[in-house]
């Protein structure tokens, strides 16, 4: 291997942690800011865990403001649902240890259940309701009287978190969802474009296949914009409908491009030219710089090729006519289902009023895997109640924090495609947030007092990792990384150095990761290799 090869392995998978971009600087000091901020709100309530307040800033932080304000909300909703079921089930069955362990697993299978069925963010509000109550209810184990307390100060301690978040992300330099709807749209459509031209031109089916699921992923990426913008403003609910048009008619493209590259073999007159039209078509608007700053030519292109797939050309005798139709058809239809796609486009640019737009388009219908959903809600309750066990039997005391983090990664990561990957990311940004705690809460912390010397220490630290938070390749590690950086910290007005618990407590987390991994592989096991591409 060339010195140049090895260069580029080693700088291409970093260039977007080396090479941040201004709005990935605008939301990383964005986001450290508004934790220290609900950090600083957490001491002067004198809460008992002000580290909450501080990771549910990095927990619901994102790049579009109505992203914050959508996940804040769901997980103000899971967490208060969390807290009451916690309550009541420790007020129930708080004097019967294992009769308590059995039904915080039922719990956790139920909301698991649910948060299969929904999306995001509703999806996230009904796991996190399911391990809240874990993380509420095993701190007051053998002392139910103090579980209302802990559920008081858990929400409070999320509110400062999500009111912070909130109230930055939309106050300080906002990224807003009806403009990233416009980006995103923009980029779905080159997209597009590059899909069909290796379509039309028997491209390579693996770059074809891997397009086609970032397409059909920025279309669900789009559908779930369209909350985010109407949280960000009533009246921006205008756009919802146009969306979900323009949806609809991007995967409808999407499908009959595909439809024409299964059709490509056949190579009979009457396709030729308008396959060769469709591909030149294509390849300008890919690589023409700026193509969609005005739709008006390219709408009008479109609009002559679908007329021009309506004629049916005369054929010799021997000729398929009914295939050739049906690939005319096909043809005709992408073209039309392109240029609805860029008309939506326009309608985005310009909203119609509420009283003008259409409602011909019917619902993106969700599809909703309920054999799936029963496998992961009974792999879920099972891992937490076996480790539940283990720690009852055991009397471990560090167990507890084994038990919650099963339940967490065992319910949170279960309707990922790759559930393993996804928990061993977060397995990965955990393990490397353990030395940094140490050296800061520690080390360094314990000898130097004040909230000047945690900001001098901890903002190094935070800043890179929201840098890799904003960037897609990274965000599941950085994330992980963020969020158990301040819970191995633990920080407090007054740090003292005491390193036993610390190693118990990160280990109890770093084995119940592990634990559900495990588990992932093990029970039930999802098959990653389905995918909608199949077939």
């Amino acid at each position: 291997m060339t010195w140049t090869r090895l260069r580029e392995l080693v700088e291409t998978p970093l260039s977007g942690l080396t090479q941040p971009t201004r709005s990935d600087w605008i939301f990383a000091l964005r986001t450290v800011s508004a934790g220290l901020i609900a950090l600083l709100a957490a001491y002067a309530l004198k809460l008992d865990h002000p580290q909450w307040a501080m990771m549910t800033v990095f927990i619901v932080a994102q790049p579009v403001a109505g992203m914050v304000l959508a996940k804040g909300f769901y997980r103000l909703i899971g967490t208060l649902a969390g807290g009451l079921a916690a309550v009541g089930i420790t007020s129930l069955f708080g004097t019967n240890p294992w009769l308590l362990v059995t039904i915080l697993a039922l719990w956790i299978g139920v909301c698991t259940l649910v948060s299969s069925l929904l999306r995001n963010p509703e999806a996230y509000g009904a796991a996190l309701a399911g391990y809240t109550a874990m993380i509420i209810a095993l701190p007051a184990f053998g002392q139910p009287h103090a579980v209302v307390d802990l559920a008081v100060a858990r929400c409070a301690e999320i509110v400062i978190g999500i009111v912070c978040a909130g109230v930055t992300s939309r106050l300080i330099l906002p990224k807003l969802a009806a403009d990233a709807i416009i980006s995103r749209l923009k980029r779905s459509i080159i997209d597009l474009a590059e899909y069909a031209g290796g379509a039309f031109a028997d491209g390579d089916p693996a770059s074809l296949a891997t397009l086609q699921r970032k397409l059909i992923t920025d279309a669900q990426t789009l559908a779930e914009m369209r909350t985010y913008a109407r949280l960000e403003a009533p009246s921006l609910a205008t756009r919802a409908h146009p969306v979900r048009r323009t949806i609809g008619q991007l995967l409808w493209a999407l499908s009959a491009a595909r439809a024409l590259h299964s059709h490509r073999r056949p190579k009979n007159a009457a396709l030729i030219p308008m396959r060769s039209e469709l591909k030149a078509f294509v390849g300008e608007l890919a690589a023409t710089p700026g193509a969609l700053d005005d739709t008006g030519p390219w709408v009008a292109r479109l609009d002559a090729i679908a007329g021009k797939a309506k004629e049916m050309p005369s054929l010799p005798d021997d000729e398929d006519k009914l295939g050739t139709i049906t690939r005319l058809t096909i043809a005709g239809d992408f073209a039309e289902a392109l240029k609805q796609v860029m008309r939506g486009l326009e309608a985005l640019r310009s909203p119609v009023s509420a009283r003008s737009r259409e409602r011909g388009q019917p619902a993106l219908v969700v599809h909703r895997d309920h054999r799936a959903a029963w496998r992961n809600a009974i792999r879920a309750a099972l891992a937490t109640l076996l480790v539940a066990i283990f720690w009852l039997t055991t009397k471990w005391s560090e167990a507890a924090g084994t038990v919650i983090l099963v339940s967490v990664v065992s319910s949170l990561f279960a309707s990922r495609p790759d559930p393993v990957q996804s928990a061993w990311g977060f397995f990965t940004g955990t393990l490397i947030a353990l030395p940094f705690a140490f050296l800061v809460g520690q080390v360094a912390l314990p000898a130097l007092h004040g909230f000047g010397w945690f900001m001098l220490f901890v903002v190094p630290i935070m800043v890179p990792a929201a840098l890799g938070m904003a960037n897609p390749r990274y965000v599941g590690v950085a994330t992980a990384f963020a969020i158990n950086f301040l819970a191995f910290l633990s920080p407090h007005q007054q740090m003292t150095y005491d390193p036993g618990p610390f190693f118990a407590g990160s280990a109890s987390i770093l084995v119940g990761i592990l634990i559900a991994i495990g588990v992932f592989i093990v029970v039930l096991p999802a098959n990653p290799w389905v995918t909608v591409a199949g077939g």
